[in-house]
């Protein structure tokens, strides 16, 4: 493996920028086209708390450029309601939080604004910044829906990390970028702080070289079973009143959704090695954070912030790949063909206009894709494509609080929807589903998609949520089986998982 280090500074350019209150990071490039962002994690990942991947399928088909590896927090911060709490330094492996004295959204433009900085040129919008995971329940920040249904995890509902590693796997130019990142607030010495970002460069580089530990292969052991406290009869009771008030003017659609669960005694990673595989899609999670880890395959946007642009891109409308080219092609005549899939997408293509267009400068929204079929491993979709100029007088928060909830996870309006969903669902809905996964950059930018298709494991438990669109002229037994099939790829992937137990697989 050769090394090319490029981007370093003079330590007295560093300090300097330091005391100036200016963040300040060391970048390396690894060039190495044998190690992958999977076999990193389980080498310098695994045991580490608060160690997130985040990869990337474009299309379905075709590999996205970039994968990131984020190690060693100086910041963690999460929220419950709209009290916030901060863990730094040492005391985040000793999981001690401090209360922050400002409101949750406050708290969080507070750090944002103490992580911001412009990156070296040619480093990507992600090789600094915060990254996590925003519940659903988040929108209560924004909107007076009133408290949330019980949450038996008893989980926060937003917790993001500033590491201080972040490692970026470059499949164009077959190298790994390491940016190791210093901030004024951590209230370290200059000389200290460019030490530490150097001894970080340095044993990332040392523990990439090792081999993966060899370890006796895998026994298979019986699937987990699932089982969801709402069945068929307690899900159509959902439907019928879910019509009742479409019937009534208050809604046209509302996403219904109930949690599967099993016992989980296994690794959350061999997990995610399994879903990555059975299930490969854009978005491509493994957050690793104190009490629960998310593992997840999620096709959709909630909302991106590039370039001075936000984005939307609502899925909505669904089939199965077919056997061969001509079934494929058969089947999406079918799903285009389809009234009710149609409409429920011109629904939600609607709310996402909506959207942008609340964060969006006047006049600048337009749909550049419109009921576009796009082909995945196991399924395709119908995808529009929504953007507009970000308005300059807001930022990445006010950013996500237009997406979130995404509209083809609560409904149509959204605002009424979920009063419906906090009426019909009897748990809270939390981190596992319906929130949203990624980053807002040290530059400003985002690019968060939707938790779905997502396990989330906890007290020794796997969970799988998932939902179905309930309209006027819905079928209670057809809306039920639609969750059941949406949870099926999470479900085969745990029943799959394994045979990923080995490090060196």
């Amino acid at each position: 493996m050769t090394d090319d280090v490029s981007g370093d500074i003079t330590f007295d350019a560093f300090a300097a920028g330091l005391s100036a209150g200016r963040p300040q990071v060391l970048v390396r490039r690894v060039i190495d086209d044998l190690e992958t962002p999977v076999s990193a994690y389980l080498k310098l990942g695994r045991d580490r708390p608060y160690a997130c991947l985040l990869e990337s399928v474009e299309g379905g088909a075709v590999k996205g450029r970039y994968s990131i590896l984020t190690l060693d927090p100086d910041v963690v911060w999460r929220c419950r309601s709209n009290a916030a709490e901060l863990s730094r330094g040492s005391a985040i492996d000793e999981g001690r939080f401090t209360a922050e004295p400002l409101p949750a959204l406050q708290s969080l433009r507070a750090l944002i604004a103490a992580s911001k900085f412009d990156l070296p040129e040619g480093l990507p919008p992600m090789a600094a910044g915060l990254f996590g995971v925003f519940g659903y329940d988040m929108v209560r920040l924004l909107e007076p829906l009133g408290a949330p249904n019980p949450d038996p995890l008893d989980l926060p509902d937003a917790v993001l990390t500033r590491p201080s590693l972040v490692a970026i796997f470059d499949s164009v130019r077959h190298e790994i970028v390491l940016v190791s990142a210093a901030y004024p607030d951590a209230g370290i010495a200059a000389q200290e702080a460019f030490d530490a970002a150097t001894a970080r460069l340095d044993a990332f580089e040392t523990a990439l070289r090792e081999p993966l530990p060899v370890r006796a292969a895998p026994q298979q052991t019986p699937p987990p079973v699932f089982t969801s406290p709402v069945d068929e009869s307690a899900f159509g009771e959902m439907v019928a009143r879910a019509k009742d008030y479409i019937g009534a003017g208050d809604i046209f659609q509302v996403v219904l959704s109930h949690r599967f669960s099993a016992p989980w005694t296994d690794d959350p990673f061999a997990f995610y090695r399994s879903l990555r595989r059975q299930n490969p899609s854009p978005y491509l999670f493994y957050l690793n954070f104190e009490g629960f880890q998310l593992a997840g395959s999620s096709p959709e946007i909630l909302v991106r912030l590039k370039d001075g642009e936000v984005t939307i891109r609502p899925l909505a409308g669904t089939r199965m790949r077919g056997a061969t080219p001509e079934a494929d092609k058969a089947l999406e005549a079918e799903l285009l063909a389809d009234p009710k899939e149609l409409a429920e997408h011109l629904m939600l293509l609607d709310l996402g206009r909506n959207d942008v267009g609340r964060v969006a400068a006047p006049g600048t929204v337009e749909v550049t894709e419109s009921f576009v079929v796009e082909r995945y491993s196991q399924v395709m979709h119908i995808v529009s494509n929504v953007r507009g100029k970000a308005d300059p007088r807001l930022d990445a928060v006010d950013t996500l609080l237009a997406a979130l909830p995404a509209g083809t996870l609560s409904g149509a309006p959204k605002v009424r929807a979920m009063e419906i969903i906090d009426e019909l669902e009897s748990e809270k809905r939390g981190v596992g589903y319906g929130g949203g996964v990624g980053y807002i950059s040290a530059g400003g930018e985002a690019d968060i998609c939707i938790t779905l298709r997502t396990a989330l494991f906890a007290d020794d438990r796997i969970f799988v949520q998932a939902g179905a669109g309930v309209v006027a002229d819905s079928d209670p037994a057809a809306e039920y089986a639609e969750t059941q099939h949406k949870a099926r790829a999470p479900m085969r992937a745990a029943e799959d998982a394994w045979r990923f137990r080995t490090g060196n697989r």
